[in-house]
């Protein structure tokens, strides 16, 4: 059994490879040029329109027979607010302690095609990073996001519930990555998982190291990821957007953790220096909305000042970057309906937690 420091100085380690292969221009030459005409039609499609809208988030859920038996209700609920554009899934359709079995995942996808909204959902780590996990039925974690890949993307551009048109990264073979525009704003939905990114050591496959692929997964989904992040900014300039909004299950920035390790964050490296590059050259707001701590929050974790800044290696701020993080877990008695108000407002966007009418007793 490694210590947690021998496990720290291998996280870093492994995060330094990462970062060296993100360096290489393997996946550069492919970058946006797979789906432009997505972007080019819903930018049309909002191009000039001011006008306010709202769009609902869920993440975390559902989580243990309870919360499972309630998921329908919890769909109604948001099927009955006509007012919404779409309904944004942060990830994690488990808890981290269930098996990772195709029929609960199959379970999940059938709720999610009794939405009447657009659903966009993000990956999280219970549902394919920490599948390893012995009470999670042992799985190897790449053969997982294989099958959720099969199941919840099937038709790549185009989201779950009622159809509606994005730009996908399924021709890098990343279906899951996807970005759109609304009324001036411009959105991004990554699969940036927790558990440090996947590169965790699977133990519950006797591992105490991350193995040779999963490194390589890692590398070229950071990489992807990253592509998709700048081709989303470079969209939001081109089109003048008012906002970009960047939607991920990790919380790569948890105020609940004291003393974050190295171990446990390392490979959020690269991820959040693009962010930072990014919403500076941007210059205006940057939403990042990510579930996996569970509890509501809206803070600057990239502003002068932040202990995050010195713990990822930063020595520049990003103090148009507001982050929030939806309720979820147990903890997941309601949703945020986020309202992107008209051009002239005080800010951009607002949020409202909207109790579900039947949460999970």
């Amino acid at each position: 059994m490694l210590s947690r420091t021998q496990i720290a100085c291998a996280a870093t380690g492994a995060a330094l490879l990462l970062m060296t292969a993100l360096a290489t221009p393997a996946m550069a030459a492919s970058g946006s040029a797979a789906s432009q005409d997505g972007q080019a039609i819903s930018a049309v499609q909002s191009a000039g329109d001011n006008s306010g809208f709202s769009f609902g988030m869920i993440g975390d859920v559902p989580y243990g027979a309870a919360e499972i038996a309630a998921f329908p209700s919890y769909i109604q609920d948001l099927n009955a607010h006509k007012e919404l554009t779409f309904v944004g899934h942060v990830g994690d359709i488990k808890n981290g302690s269930s098996l990772c079995t195709t029929d609960y995942f199959d379970t999940i996808r059938s709720g999610f095609d009794a939405f009447t909204l657009p659903l966009v959902y993000t990956p999280g780590d219970n549902e394919w990073t920490d599948c390893h996990r012995t009470n999670n039925g042992a799985y190897n974690p790449l053969e997982r996001l294989a099958t959720v890949r099969d199941i919840f993307f099937p038709k790549p551009g185009t989201t779950l519930g009622q159809p509606m048109k994005v730009d996908s990264q399924a021709a890098q073979g990343y279906p899951e990555n996807v970005s759109f525009r609304e009324h001036g704003v411009s959105f991004t939905a990554l699969n940036v998982p927790g558990s440090d990114n996947s590169m965790l050591p699977w133990s519950g496959l006797g591992q105490t190291m991350p193995t040779t692929g999963q490194v390589a997964e890692v590398a070229g989904r950071t990489q992807a990821d990253i592509q998709k992040l700048d081709d989303t900014f470079s969209q939001a300039t081109k089109y003048g957007d008012r906002a970009v909004v960047i939607m991920i299950q990790a919380d790569m920035f948890d105020p609940t953790v004291a003393n974050p390790a190295q171990a446990d964050y390392a490979a959020y490296t690269p991820l959040v220096n693009a962010l930072i590059t990014q919403s500076n050259a941007f210059g205006g707001p940057v939403y990042l909305i990510n579930g996996d701590s569970h509890v509501f929050n809206e803070d600057h974790p990239l502003a002068a000042g932040s202990s995050w800044l010195p713990f990822y290696g930063q020595s520049t701020e990003a103090a148009n970057l507001t982050r929030v993080t939806v309720d979820g877990s147990t903890n997941a008695q309601d949703w945020l309906k986020v309202t992107a108000n008209p051009k002239g407002s005080a800010s951009v966007l607002s949020f409202e937690r909207i109790p579900f009418t039947h949460p999970a007793s």
